[in-house]
């Protein structure tokens, strides 16, 4: 009887743990990635083109200025869900890439910052920057390269 207790404590905790976790995935907004109004590029990116600017395989836009990427901070569900959704790769596997990158020397990863209201901040500053954000957060100082 008190092993049937258990298991069937086991499984409630696992029903309302999924529950929660499926609840929490959906409260994550659409996310964008944006430059800075000011920002020369004109045209919207290819998914491939803001990944290779966050991976660190690619510095510049496509008419050649300097694409400077700004990161959220790790753990930041908005970073997650940009990560996911642009790369296809979980946290783990993008800490894993720039481990791999930092301990061969062939870069560093984007500068983090808090949250959205940081990157726009760092966009005004910086035309250059290419950040990600909530679309719900997308106003006139940004312009939106790609949303998916």
């Amino acid at each position: 009887m008190k092993r049937t207790m258990s298991l069937k404590n086991c499984v409630h905790l696992i029903v309302i743990g999924l529950a929660l976790s499926l609840r929490a995935g959906a409260a994550v907004a659409e996310v964008v990635a944006v430059v800075s109004a000011r920002n020369p590029v004109t045209a919207t990116l290819s998914n491939n083109q803001v990944v290779d600017i966050f991976l660190g395989k690619a510095s510049r836009f496509p008419d050649g200025s300097q694409a400077v990427p700004i990161d959220q901070s790790e753990g930041s569900a908005v970073r997650d869900e940009f990560y996911l959704k642009f790369t296809g790769k979980s946290p783990a596997q993008i800490k894993a890439h720039w481990s791999k990158i930092i301990f061969t020397g062939r870069g560093r990863p984007p500068r983090e910052v808090t949250n959205s209201i940081e990157v726009k901040k760092l966009l005004a500053k910086d035309p250059n920057a290419i950040g990600y954000i909530e679309q719900s957060l997308v106003d006139s100082s940004v312009k939106v390269l790609l949303a998916q």
